[in-house]
């Protein structure tokens, strides 16, 4: 039996890797490694503060669109063609940011890199879990999402050591640390878009529809999830170095803090779904993550900023397996899941980029005021919370 099973876990081990490479290169450093880089963008006169907030917004943007064109792509082309090409994207963006042409071709590229994202995130998890034993999807999930919290890791261990040689030396590492990871996950993925016995399409609602009002609820709530997470994600680095006066290295410290709670964050709340239940554990998530954005605007002890950045780092990642797991409890069929999987990451990308937008504005507007935007981060993750409350109420059922 060994020689059956060994060379399908194999096959499947590969699968995972793959992706794990993909949600890495196109989210862990494609979008966080920008973090890190702000201050340095604004002291090199790069660009100036308000333009440095608006392409960090770029790629939010980008994110948007990819999740509104991931799934037609992967229609016309298979889904593991259009993973290959996005990470090609992805890859080009880091060594084209590496010459500040003008305002606009920096957007362009940062524009790019979320579209690579967006449609890498809509469908890395539909090619790949199909090929996963149902026993090991749990763990799959987990690991593929783990990516982002290695590429959030690497980006602050990472850039620090690239800036040694410059801006344009730190994107070119980049570019050379994203095209090695393309390259090795070349040839990992499967090479078909579904496993045999993938239900019909015509029977993906079947049954299903008394639970669209907890997607519905799921769709508000991972909406708001993408605001709350934004302020933190864009602005932590340079609230610390800046905003308070701490410096880059130990913003850099920071930051290293929460790529660690990132790679957490996936095992943990993966394993918050398994024992509590989808539902509980994004409720449970959204009081701590709440409570920790509003303590990081009041926060000044090093130690305090490194322990929230902890905790504030594991729910970018560690949201997805969790909502992903809410959408296989909510729908049973493979197609259907997919569905309202791509529904999901539309509204948190939709959110996610307005939100991005909107902070932009308000940060310059209030004259960099940081406090702000932590305050309104913690209001949108407790609305989520208010929202499951309501639901409750009207449907006590799931």
């Amino acid at each position: 039996m060994s020689t059956v099973t060994s060379p399908q876990s194999r096959a499947v081990s590969l699968h995972i890797f793959a992706g794990l490479c993909a949600s890495l290169v196109s989210i862990g450093l494609a979008r966080f490694a920008y973090t890190p880089l702000i201050p340095q963008l604004i002291q090199a006169h790069w660009f100036a503060q308000a333009d440095v907030v608006y392409l960090g917004a770029a790629n939010l943007a980008g994110y948007l669109l990819g999740a509104l064109l991931g799934h037609p792509l992967g229609k016309r082309t298979g889904n593991p063609t259009t993973l290959r090409l996005m990470l090609v994207v992805a890859t080009a963006s880091f060594f084209a940011c590496a010459w500040p042409v003008s305002l606009v071709w920096f957007f362009f590229w940062r524009l790019l890199s979320g579209i690579a994202g967006g449609a890498i995130m809509v469908l890395v998890a539909s090619t790949v879990l199909p090929h996963v034993p149902v026993a090991r999807r749990g763990l799959a999930s987990g690991a593929i999402f783990l990516g982002i919290g290695l590429g959030i890791a690497g980006s602050g261990t990472l850039v620090p050591a690239l800036l040694h040689w410059g801006l344009q030396a730190t994107w070119i590492g980049l570019g050379g640390v994203a095209a090695v990871l393309t390259a090795a996950s070349w040839c990992a993925w499967p090479l078909a878009d579904a496993a045999p016995g993938a239900a019909p399409h015509g029977t993906d609602n079947l049954g299903e529809e008394p639970r669209s009002g907890g997607l519905r609820l799921l769709f508000a709530q991972y909406a708001l999830m993408a605001t709350g997470l934004v302020p933190a994600m864009v602005f932590l680095v340079d609230y610390v170095a800046r905003g308070l006066g701490a410096g880059t290295q130990v913003a850099a410290v920071v930051w290293v803090m929460y790529g660690v709670g990132a790679i957490l964050g996936p095992l943990v709340y993966g394993t918050l779904a398994d024992r509590m239940g989808p539902r509980p554990g994004i409720l449970w998530a959204l009081g701590v993550q709440a409570l920790a954005v509003a303590a990081l605007s009041v926060a000044q002890p090093l130690w305090l900023l490194c322990a929230l950045a902890l905790v504030i780092g594991s729910f970018p990642p560690g949201i997805v397996p969790l909502a992903l797991a809410r959408v296989h409890e909510l729908k049973k069929t493979a197609h259907a899941q997919q569905v309202a999987w791509s529904k999901a990451t539309v509204a948190f990308a939709s959110f996610q980029a307005l939100a991005g937008l909107a902070y932009s504005l308000i940060f310059n507007a209030s004259g960099g005021h940081y406090q702000v935007l932590f305050a309104m981060a913690a209001g949108a993750l407790s609305l989520a919370m208010v929202l499951d409350g309501v639901a409750r109420l009207r449907s006590p059922v799931r």
